[in-house]
């Protein structure tokens, strides 16, 4: 198409802006996202969920271990019954561990939670988004989000013999999670501690 072309030049001109904004469309579909790093904030998200909506907001103050997963996925099986071990044993002290499925077919889905059954949150994005959003480019893909929001560790795949090092991970952010006390707070509790 050249400018010389009178016929062309007018139709080409008024389909270029529609042309420029589909292709700009067909990049944020098509691209993944930029992969969160440590210290990044992690994007909230609202899912189904096998019991109920699943929200990262709904999590604000505790320690949460995100786990992208889908039925497929040989190193998923591995890591349930870690997951399951991790919830259990860290729960009381702010852990909460939240699996996010992306199968596109919930049967393949249930099917693999039926074989191993999950003992934290399950939510369902069949369409994807929240991996996209999250820059995930492989299964399983976690991230150890702290309390305020930010991302304390992103881990690609799982074997067994990784779950000391990621254990170790957890137990180091729900350690720096205990509230500080200033100078003033601890002057305080200990003269009250005297008066009483």
């Amino acid at each position: 198409m050249t400018s010389d072309n009178p016929t062309l030049s007018p139709l080409f001109r008024s389909w270029r802006p529609r042309l420029a904004a589909l292709a700009g469309a067909l990049c944020l579909v098509i691209l993944p996202a930029h992969a969160l790093g440590v210290g990044d904030t992690a994007p909230d998200f609202a899912l189904d969920g096998t019991n109920g909506p699943v929200r990262l907001s709904d999590y604000r103050g505790k320690t949460v271990y995100l786990d992208f997963w889908a039925s497929w996925c040989g190193p998923c099986r591995q890591s349930f019954p870690w997951m399951n071990e991790m919830q259990t044993r860290y729960q009381a002290k702010g852990l909460r561990v939240v699996g996010v499925n992306v199968d596109q077919n919930a049967k393949d889905a249930e099917g693999f939670l039926r074989a191993l059954p999950a003992r934290f949150d399950v939510a369902y994005d069949a369409a994807g988004k929240t991996p996209r959003q999250y820059g995930i480019k492989g299964m399983p893909t976690s991230l150890l989000i702290g309390p305020d929001g930010k991302v304390l560790a992103v881990h690609s795949g799982f074997r067994a013999e990784q779950g000391t090092e990621l254990e170790q991970k957890i137990k180091q952010a729900l350690k720096e999670r205990r509230p500080q006390i200033g100078l003033w707070q601890g002057v305080l509790q200990i003269v009250a501690g005297i008066v009483v």
